[in-house]
């Protein structure tokens, strides 16, 4: 394998397993919290659609971002008010709203179907991104590359140093005990999913202005699903999730790159390779990892507050 080769499959890694990280801390919190989101893809697709708009009419990528980011939280609110104030099931309100944001991000898109923009600015690394190899492998990336793993880091911190983060956890574990110890399950779940939605909505706007640089319908893929697989093979822990995106975002780099020069295998077989990953990855740590679920993931919390 050429060093050209191994640098773009490298570097294909971190940009697809990007927006797969942001996706997958939306999912861990919210599942460290009880609460289980098969939404996930429908709230990607709004914050891709609604940053990509932004960004045409705005011209700033900043604002698209911060625009993404509001989108997402906003419309994960639709969920939360169902599975916490209604007590909804929690997967059928998830696929519920992941067929809404597909067509809400359809209707939204359409004027802007075959728009481009230039894509999020590169930052060099003084120094570092003149090395030889890791210089081009690791440091010539946008501000969503960079903030990524800081985001990971701080959201571990938050979670596992705060009495926030405790009472987050113990709403998880058991959001009776944690009622009857003053807690406020419901207000920390809104408050959750709040942030979920944030980070929702910004992978998906790393989708739409850094990877592709324009809209169309349904273009994250499958990512929100990935996310979930990835949740678990990360343990329910943010530091875990890095590896496990770059893993699933070396699978789509290597993939492309096979397609791209022309590896004489079908690519009907290439495109399934991320998916079979994720199947194999709940295969082995599903049992593996049992000991490692929130106790009351997907149940709903019957006290009042």
């Amino acid at each position: 394998m050429n060093e050209l080769l191994l640098v773009s499959i490298l570097s294909g890694a971190i940009l697809s397993g990007t927006p797969l990280l942001y996706a997958t801390l939306s999912e861990v919190i919210g599942e460290r919290a009880g609460i289980i989101n098969l939404g996930l893809e429908g709230v990607m697709l709004v914050g891709a659609v609604v940053g990509f708009a932004t960004t045409v009419k705005t011209g700033n990528h900043a604002l698209g971002i911060a625009a993404a980011a509001l989108a997402g939280a906003l419309f994960n609110m639709i969920f939360a008010f169902m599975v916490i104030s209604r007590r909804a099931n929690q997967l059928a309100s998830g696929l519920a709203l992941m067929f809404c944001g597909v067509g809400l991000s359809a209707l939204i898109g359409a004027p802007f179907i075959g728009s481009r923009i230039e894509g999020l600015a590169v930052i060099r690394i003084p120094l570092l991104s003149d090395a030889p190899f890791f210089g081009r492998a690791f440091f010539q990336y946008d501000i969503l590359v960079y903030l990524a793993i800081p985001t990971a880091v701080v959201l571990w911190w938050f979670l596992f140093r705060t009495r926030w983060g405790l009472g987050l956890r113990a709403v998880g574990e058991n959001p009776t005990a944690a009622y009857a110890a003053g807690k406020h399950p419901l207000l920390l779940q809104y408050q959750v999913l709040f942030i979920a939605g944030l980070l929702g909505g910004i992978a998906g706007a790393h989708l739409s202005l850094a990877l592709a640089h324009t809209w169309a319908e349904w273009m994250t893929a499958g990512r929100g699903f990935f996310a979930v697989a990835l949740v678990i093979f990360a343990k329910w822990n943010p530091l875990r999730a890095i590896a496990g995106a770059l893993l699933f975002g070396g699978a789509i780099s290597l993939q492309l790159q096979m397609q791209a020069r022309g590896v004489p295998v079908s690519s009907f077989i290439l495109d399934m390779l991320p998916y079979v990953l994720s199947l194999t990855v709940l295969a082995l740590w599903g049992g593996a990892r049992r000991s490692a679920v929130p106790g009351s993931l997907g149940r709903v919390f019957q006290g009042t507050e």
